[in-house]
C-alpha cells in the first residue's frame, strides 16, 4: 500500500502541474481527494490491514492526502495570480478619465420658486405665515370684505366642504389671502408678514388653469404705510427676481379687500416689451395684484383704521418661472416628466 501511495502522489502532482486554468482543479480535487477517489478507497481498506503496518499506511495516506491539498492550495494561488495579471495587461484602465455621472436629485420649480421669493422678502423684513388648507368661510371671504352676497364670490370657483347641519360652512381657501386675515386678527401691529401656500379652485385644467396651484399673499401693518411704501417693496422684489433693467407698471384693478387696488405688470421677457402672442402685443405681463388694505379688512380684524394703515398683495407662483423661463403650459410642473423637471 505504501508503494500504491507514493505512484498516486506523484502521478497526482504531475497532473497538477500540467493543469493551466483555475477551473481545472475541481475535477483535480474529486479525482484523487474526492469521495470516490483512489486515496479515499485505500483509507477505507485500512481496517483490514495488521495492527503495525495499518498504523504506518494510515499515517503515510493522511501525510499523502495534506501534501496533494497543500500543493493544490499553491497551485491556486499561482493561476489566480497569473489570471490577475494577464487581466491587466489586457485591459488599460485610464484614470483620468471623468467616472459615471450620478443622478441626483433636486427641488421642484415651484419649491425652488417659492424659496427665492420667500428669499427676497425674508431680506426686507417679512416673516413667514402659515395657515389651514381647509378654512372657514369667514376668514376666506367675510373678513376679507367679501360677504354672502358679494359677486366676488361668483368668480372664485368654490371647492367647498360637506359639513353637519348647524356647522359654520367650510371649504378649500381659494387665495392665501385668508391667512393675512387671521394673522391681522392675531397679532398686534406691527406687521410685516408672507403667506406661502396651496390653493384651491373647482375648474378645468387647461394650459393656463389648474384646480390646484400656489399663491404668497404679503401684508403690511404699521402706522403712516403709504402707496408709496408698496410700489417701492413691489419694484424691489420684481427687480431682484426679473433683473435689475426689468420694467414695471401699475395700474387700478379691484380687490374687495384693498381700497385702492392696483395691479403690477412687468415687461415682457419674451419681446422686451415689443409686443409679442405671449403678452397679448402689449409689451406688458401682469404677475400679481395689490392694494392697501380696506378699512372693513382691518375692523372686522381688530385695528382701528385710524391709527393704523396697511398694504398687501398676492403673487401666484407658477405664473413666474413661466415667465422667466418662456413655459406655456401650467399643467407641466405637475406631469411628472423627468425630462422637463431636470431642466431646472
Amino acid at each position: 500500500m505504501l508503494k500504491q501511495l507514493e505512484e498516486l502522489k506523484l502521478k497526482a502532482l504531475q497532473e497538477l502541474t500540467d493543469i493551466n486554468h483555475i477551473k481545472q482543479l475541481e475535477p483535480w480535487r474529486i479525482q484523487y481527494m474526492g469521495k470516490k477517489s483512489t486515496l479515499t478507497t485505500m483509507l477505507r481498506r485500512l481496517a483490514s490491514l495488521p495492527l503495525e503496518e495499518r498504523k504506518t499506511a494510515g499515517a503515510r495516506a493522511n501525510q499523502v492526502k495534506a501534501d496533494l491539498e497543500d500543493s493544490r492550495r499553491q497551485k491556486e494561488q499561482a493561476l489566480r495570480k497569473a489570471q490577475l495579471a494577464s487581466h491587466a495587461k489586457e485591459e488599460i484602465i485610464d484614470i483620468t478619465l471623468p467616472g459615471w455621472p450620478v443622478p441626483t436629485g433636486r427641488l421642484h420649480p415651484i419649491t425652488q420658486t417659492f424659496n427665492e421669493i420667500c428669499d427676497i422678502f425674508a431680506d426686507m423684513g417679512f416673516q413667514i405665515v402659515e395657515g389651514p388648507d381647509v378654512e372657514w368661510d369667514y376668514y376666506n371671504f367675510e373678513a376679507l370684505n367679501i360677504p354672502e352676497e358679494h359677486p366676488a364670490r361668483d368668480t372664485m370657483s368654490t371647492c367647498w366642504v360637506e359639513t353637519n347641519r348647524g356647522e359654520k360652512p367650510r371649504l378649500l381657501r381659494t387665495h392665501t389671502t385668508s391667512v393675512s386675515a387671521r394673522t391681522i386678527e392675531r397679532i398686534a401691529p406691527p406687521i410685516r408678514v408672507m403667506a406661502p401656500g396651496k390653493v384651491y379652485r373647482y375648474e378645468a385644467s387647461d394650459a393656463t388653469h389648474i384646480p390646484m396651484f400656489h399663491q404668497i399673499d404679503g401684508q403690511v401693518v404699521d402706522k403712516g404705510i403709504t402707496m408709496a411704501d408698496l410700489k417701492g417693496t413691489l419694484y424691489e422684489f420684481a427687480r431682484r427676481f426679473f433683473g435689475e433693467e426689468r420694467r414695471v407698471r401699475f395700474r387700478c384693478d379691484y380687490f374687495p379687500f384693498v381700497e385702492p387696488g392696483v395691479e403690477m405688470a412687468i415687461g415682457c421677457l419674451v419681446c422686451n416689451g415689443q409686443g409679442c402672442r405671449l403678452c397679448g402685443h402689449s409689451g406688458w405681463i401682469e404677475i400679481l395684484g395689490a392694494g392697501m388694505t380696506h378699512p372693513r379688512v382691518f375692523q372686522l380684524g381688530g385695528i382701528d383704521p385710524e391709527v393704523y394703515s396697511g398694504f398687501a398683495f398676492g403673487i401666484g407662483i407658477e405664473r413666474l418661472p413661466m415667465l422667466r423661463y418662456g413655459i406655456d403650459d401650467i399643467r407641466l410642473f405637475y406631469g411628472n416628466d423627468l425630462r422637463f423637471l431636470r431642466q431646472f
